[in-house]
């Protein structure tokens, strides 16, 4: 069974930090082609624009799109409708309403649509969904602070209209939260912390409920300096369970039961070399709906400006 020949577009952070070389140590996959407007893959035919791609004659089954949300939407039809599997960073795109013609795109084609949570990946999260699936949940707190400086040095698209802001990590939780929880959860109540010069926020409370009526709050901060945080903990009959460093370390009781190294993006590749092998796709907007939520109801905050 030969390779599935790869578009990367997008030739970011993201993708040299992890998309390029996660590809290169999952079996049935290869970049033949990239496509971006400031960076290129070493060794294969580069291009400006997937139209270019696409128009060139490279020979090409999927195309992984690593672009910002905000344009992610126009790619995906185009290559969707040219007959190319598709990938998709989180968020799926900058809108819930956008994703819904992606699909009927991908069925009138008869190709795989893969929108990644790449977080759902991290190796503690499955026994963690294991576990709360017969536990009775009294409580489940999220908190999610970084440095945006860090993770996102010069990137000014994560502060316009469709970037996310905090949820850009945020919607992580989020996707790991909704994976591992055995029941639907709603959002009650949410304040939004505005910088004074940008569009997005830069931190978030939340507050929801489960379709039981257990309470799930969230902490998302993007000022954090020094360790980084990011931790899931659950509160039930059995103990309590925390999923730290992003889902790679689970403890239970306070004893670390489960340390894995991280293979997120191994783990999304791997996934979509199989739903495409098996002609399913794979579109769950679940965490980006909660995040549309969070707008929707969300008390507006100003803070002091971010530079």
């Amino acid at each position: 069974m030969t390779d599935i020949r790869l578009g990367i577009v997008g030739v970011g952070k993201i993708a040299r930090d992890q998309h390029i070389p996660s590809i290169a140590k999952t079996g049935g996959i290869s970049i033949v082609a990239s496509a971006s407007r400031h960076a290129s893959v070493e060794g294969v035919p580069h291009f400006r624009s997937l139209a270019e791609m696409l128009e060139s004659g490279v020979e090409l089954d999927a195309v992984s799109l690593c672009t910002p949300p905000q344009v992610r939407h126009g790619d995906a039809l185009l290559a969707l409708q040219a007959g190319k599997h598709v990938l998709l960073e989180k968020p799926p795109g900058a809108t819930v309403s956008e994703i819904a013609p992606l699909l009927e795109a991908a069925e009138a084609a008869g190709v795989t649509l893969f929108a990644t949570w790449h977080s759902r990946f991290a190796p503690a999260v499955a026994p963690a969904k294991a576990w709360a699936a017969d536990a009775t949940i009294e409580s489940v707190h999220v908190e999610w602070k970084e440095d945006v400086r860090h993770w996102h040095p010069g990137q000014d698209w994560i502060w316009e209209a469709g970037g996310l802001g905090v949820f850009d990590p945020g919607i992580n939780a989020l996707s790991i939260v909704t994976a591992v929880l055995p029941r639907r959860m709603f959002l009650e109540r949410s304040t939004l912390f505005f910088p004074a010069n940008r569009a997005q926020p830069i931190a978030a409370d939340l507050s929801f409920r489960d379709s039981a009526g257990v309470p799930v709050t969230a902490e998302f901060d993007w000022r954090q300096t020094g360790p980084q945080t990011w931790d899931v903990t659950i509160v039930a009959d059995k103990g309590r369970l925390t999923l730290s460093r992003g889902g790679s370390v689970l403890s239970i009781d306070g004893k670390v039961v489960s340390e894995e190294p991280d293979a997120e993006y191994a783990g999304i590749y791997e996934h979509f070399v199989k739903l495409i092998g098996s002609g399913r796709s794979d579109v769950d907007l679940s965490p980006l709906a909660h995040v549309a939520d969070a707008f929707l109801l969300g008390r507006r905050e100003i803070v002091e400006p971010f530079e």
